[in-house]
């Protein structure tokens, strides 16, 4: 295993598509939900807790050797906003497209032809960092770490938001980041038990609502 591919798989410019999405900050912004650090950090918590989770919980079962196929079901059914879900598979093929140039393996092959529309982000995540040799600790890691890092990002650009508090709130998240994606782990190994009715099925109404609303509007910085 190298530690340093979860520093590529990780980083912000990996050309997996993540810089034009927001996790749902511009519609919390305009709703008023998210106006300063503090209620930036109160946001990333309720996602890390929520999404957060349950894309570790993915990433690290396909890391596991998870049947691909069921894992994107389960993402599926754990994704009830249509919107949430067409985002997912996008973002999932752009991020299958960098894997395959940056880890070239038969088993992402077979993921692009098995799902040509695109699977669940956190499932290609999952794989591509099966592909890299890291471990399903790794994949739930930069799972969780993505589902917070994303709105922090936005938030300079929407709020004009200090960087240097944006990036504190993350700071602050991380001892919590950690036990989220140990509990991640934890669900991903029981699939082999227990199939994926053992992966966590933590809800956020209020963010697949506001996807459904952000989808709709004529005018948008990020397209989700």
């Amino acid at each position: 295993m190298s530690r340093a591919a979860l520093l590529v798989l990780a980083d912000g410019r990996f050309p997996a598509g993540g810089h034009a999405h927001s996790g749902g900050a511009e519609a919390a912004v305009k709703a008023g939900r998210i106006t300063d650090a503090a209620s930036l950090e109160d946001f990333c918590r309720g996602r890390l807790h929520t999404a957060g989770l349950v894309a570790g919980a993915l990433a690290a079962a396909a890391v596991l050797g998870a049947d691909p196929g069921e894992l994107d079901a389960a993402a599926d059914a754990r994704t009830p906003s249509p919107a949430l879900r067409t985002t997912a598979r996008r973002l999932g093929r752009q991020l299958l497209r960098a894997a395959r140039a940056t880890w070239p393996s038969a088993e992402l092959d077979a993921v692009a032809r098995r799902f040509p529309k695109g699977a669940h982000q956190p499932v290609v995540l999952g794989l591509a960092a099966r592909a890299a040799g890291l471990a399903p600790e790794d994949a739930a890691h930069c799972a969780a770490y993505e589902s917070v890092s994303g709105p922090a990002t936005a938030t300079v650009r929407l709020l004009s938001l200090d960087p240097f508090d944006a990036t504190a709130v993350l700071a602050r998240l991380a001892p919590e980041l950690d036990r989220v994606a140990d509990a991640a782990v934890a669900a991903a190994r029981r699939t082999a038990d227990e199939g994926v009715d053992a992966l966590p099925a933590a809800s956020a109404p209020v963010l697949e609502v506001m996807a459904e609303a952000h989808a709709a509007w004529p005018v948008r910085l990020f397209a989700s």
